[in-house]
């Protein structure tokens, strides 16, 4: 389909889902987006759903200000995908092995590695500006600079919630290795530190939402918001950098006689902001729960873990500010999930996946979350589809 104009105060909101499908908390939400001072466009995603502070699926372009709230708290959060030389053929019927070894090398949780991981010993990890990243930690907010010890041990860790690592198998029976996490403490610590600084300024008192509080340019707060948040963007890619290399040498363990390789990886930010130019106008754009789909760019649009995920192609649509969906997006909240489904339900709905079935996922159920294929069908002018993947193997914190 192709977007949906729906009035807005300073902008319209063009959306690439029916409306009438959007929850009336994340409609009025981004109606109040709509009427912030600085905004000069706003576009939602098909798997847009309420979210804390502001809507997950929206796309918000503002001229001289930028909204930390709109970011969230897990600043950087992403995925990474790499295809690998393995087939289905090589994988054994019994999975269980596969994952004991990726969770023994990934924390995952709140679990955090023992000892900092040394990029340099991970054979295959291509990280680049590693102690430019670290060079730069005391230059971040004073009140977490403490946490420099947990955020060098989290490098290298997925997290809880909806992070995951997985083994998937494309349509041609290929082997993809795929993960999704950010920033972990240290990007939450600096976006709670940040929201609030933002919610105190004057600037901010009569916006019909306080939530949505923002930083001006050529101010001390907006200078010191945007290094931190480019430095936490920065510490997520490494982290998600790091995963990869720690995954990708379970699997040539696991299956040394095959003599494993690995192709290009493919790695994309979800929530964050970024310098764009749009109508002759240097624009400031934050997605949140929503990757960048620049013309030829590719971008990884996950579903929930018992169904499929895709890798995409951009289309450079400019009236979505180059935006595609993050993935299929929450269709009820984690509580009222607890509440509907049981682990009976977890398994039928995971069955042929080897993953965690009990009671402390089951929030993360197929079930809570949209139909995956209605999403990628409602943004076929934001991108095109180059593999479809369906996960064996589904490691989550």
């Amino acid at each position: 389909m192709s977007y949906v104009e729906v009035p807005g105060a300073k902008v319209p909101i063009r959306m690439w889902t029916d409306p009438a499908s959007v929850e009336d908390g994340a409609l009025r939400q981004l109606r109040n987006t709509a009427t912030l001072p600085w905004i000069k466009g706003l576009a939602v995603m098909p798997d847009v759903h309420y979210g804390k502070g502001a809507t997950v699926g929206s796309v918000i372009a503002m001229r001289d200000a930028v909204c930390p709230a709109a970011v969230g708290v897990d600043i950087g959060c992403g995925m990474s995908a790499v295809r690998t030389s393995l087939t289905a053929n090589d994988l054994p019927g019994d999975l269980s092995r596969l994952r004991s070894g990726i969770e023994a090398a990934i924390p995952v949780g709140r679990a955090m590695h023992d000892e900092v991981v040394d990029p340099a010993r991970i054979h295959g990890a291509r990280v680049t500006g590693w102690d430019d990243l670290w060079a730069r930690f005391d230059g971040i907010a004073e009140e977490v600079r403490f946490r420099q010890e947990r955020a060098a041990r989290q490098m290298g860790t997925l997290g809880g919630g909806n992070h995951f690592v997985e083994v998937c198998l494309d349509t041609s029976g290929a082997v993809w290795l795929m993960l999704h996490s950010g920033s972990r403490n240290i990007g939450k610590e600096l976006a709670e530190h940040h929201i609030g600084v933002a919610r105190r300024l004057p600037h901010n008192q009569d916006i019909v939402d306080r939530d949505l509080a923002v930083f001006v340019a050529g101010t001390p707060e907006m200078a010191a918001y945007r290094a931190d948040l480019f430095w936490a963007q920065e510490y997520a890619r490494h982290n998600r950098t790091v995963m990869m290399g720690l995954l990708k040498d379970v699997v040539r363990k696991e299956f040394r006689k095959a003599g494993v390789t690995f192709e290009r990886e493919i790695s994309c930010h979800h929530n964050y902001v970024a310098e764009e130019r749009y109508d002759g106008m240097d624009l400031l754009v934050t997605r949140k729960g929503a990757i960048r789909a620049g013309s030829g760019e590719y971008g990884i649009i996950p579903g929930s873990m018992g169904t499929g995920s895709y890798i995409v192609k951009g289309l450079g649509n400019e009236k979505s500010f180059n935006s595609a969906s993050h993935g299929a997006g929450r269709r009820m909240s984690r509580t009222a999930a607890k509440r509907r489904f049981s682990t009976r339900d977890l398994e039928e709905q995971t069955r042929g996946v080897e993953c965690r079935k009990d009671a402390g996922v089951v929030d993360e159920i197929p079930g809570a979350y949209k139909p995956i294929e209605q999403v990628i069908d409602q943004q076929r002018d934001l991108v095109e589809v180059v593999a479809k993947l369906r996960q064996v193997v589904c490691v989550k914190g």
